[in-house]
């Protein structure tokens, strides 16, 4: 890769997780020099690590760290930082591994064309019900696959565009996503599907929704976050175009 080509795909990287953590909004947010610390105590943890951007060099590495760690600490928490190796300081993981930072949570960030993505409508696809906020069925079948936490309050946060969709078998709802436009992106969140309705297409009639609202939001691209280890999600996003542009880790002293 040439250094012109790499410092734009450092730069997507870079925006596209930032467009993510507008999609994910923490409670506060301190901007320092391109680091982003967030603090989101009633949210799922990766809501509030610590987004480090911004450049710095060796002398000035430490005095970041501890920096970000007395953020945390006045809000009576540990830090934690996501790991980009294209978008942080490339001395970052080495300085906090020697801290004592233990790595945790492979993820990895994929991109779409929207137009391909909607392509990949399957045959037979269930019927989905679109929405502009979070509705209580909505958060039932959230609440069901993953477990009750503060998602009204963050959600009430987002200022961009987003789609809340809702397939359906029959009456039901069975399976639900959300996307937030930004600048020419769209991104999806919040994909849950209940067991009963799995291997039905529901998954992917929620993402051929949510891509063809993309497209009326004036989202060519799409992007999503999914965990290595989350085998299923990643063979139905491979499934529906997506592909991996990097991957990310964290890294937390929390005992």
């Amino acid at each position: 890769m040439s250094v012109l080509s790499a410092q734009s795909g450092s730069a997507m990287v870079r925006g596209l997780q930032e467009r993510a953590a507008r999609a994910l909004p923490a409670e506060r947010v301190e901007e320092v020099e391109g680091w982003w610390l967030r603090h989101a105590p009633s949210c799922a943890w990766w809501v509030g690590t610590v987004l480090p951007h911004g450049g710095a060099g060796t002398g000035e590495l430490m005095g970041r760290v501890v920096e970000a760690e007395e953020f945390y600490a006045g809000h009576g928490t540990a830090a934690w930082f996501q790991i980009t190796p294209s978008a942080c300081p490339e001395e970052l993981d080495a300085v906090l591994a020697k801290r004592g930072y233990r790595r945790e949570s492979l993820a990895s960030l994929q991109v779409a064309p929207t137009a391909r993505v909607l392509e990949q409508v399957p045959a037979g696809s269930l019927r989905v019900r679109l929405e502009n906020r979070p509705t209580r069925a909505w958060f039932e079948v959230w609440h069901a696959v993953n477990g009750h936490g503060g998602e009204w309050d963050m959600l009430g946060r987002v200022e961009r565009p987003s789609a809340y969709a809702l397939a359906m078998i029959g009456d039901d709802v069975v399976a639900v996503g959300r996307a937030v436009a930004d600048t020419g992106w769209a991104g999806v969140f919040g994909m849950a599907t209940l067991p009963q309705a799995r291997g039905r297409g529901a998954a992917r009639s929620v993402l051929a929704a949510l891509s063809g609202w993309a497209g009326t939001h004036e989202s060519d691209r799409m992007y999503l976050q999914v965990e290595r280890d989350n085998i299923p999600a990643l063979r139905l996003y491979e499934r529906a175009g997506f592909s991996e542009i990097c991957g990310y880790h964290y890294r937390t002293a929390e005992g």
